[in-house]
């Protein structure tokens, strides 16, 4: 019994920690001013599947997070879409 006790706090220790991360908002430092990034309002977007950024369908690593891949991949989809910010100062912040 104490097994099985140990076993569901674990889960909901680290069910947290997962609930914690989908409500970030990641701050991304750049020279132009720091970009922040609020990840859950992208994820709770239906048709925005995660290997868009990410490596694998269930989140995890960017493989080539930088100026020229941001500027492409974030801002190509804001462009495509006609919502989200598309000039320098909608997404750098001094």
């Amino acid at each position: 019994m104490k097994k099985v006790i140990a076993a569901v706090a674990l889960s909901m220790f680290c069910a947290g920690f997962a609930v914690a991360a989908d409500q970030a908002v990641v701050v991304l430092p750049a020279k132009n001013g720091n970009v922040t990034f609020p990840h859950k309002k992208h994820k709770d977007m239906k048709d925005l599947a995660c290997t868009n950024c990410h490596e694998t369908d269930r989140g995890g690593k960017i493989a080539d997070l930088g100026k020229e891949w941001a500027h492409k991949t974030c801002m190509g989809c804001h462009k495509t879409r006609g919502k989200g910010p598309a000039k320098c100062n909608e997404c750098h912040k001094k």
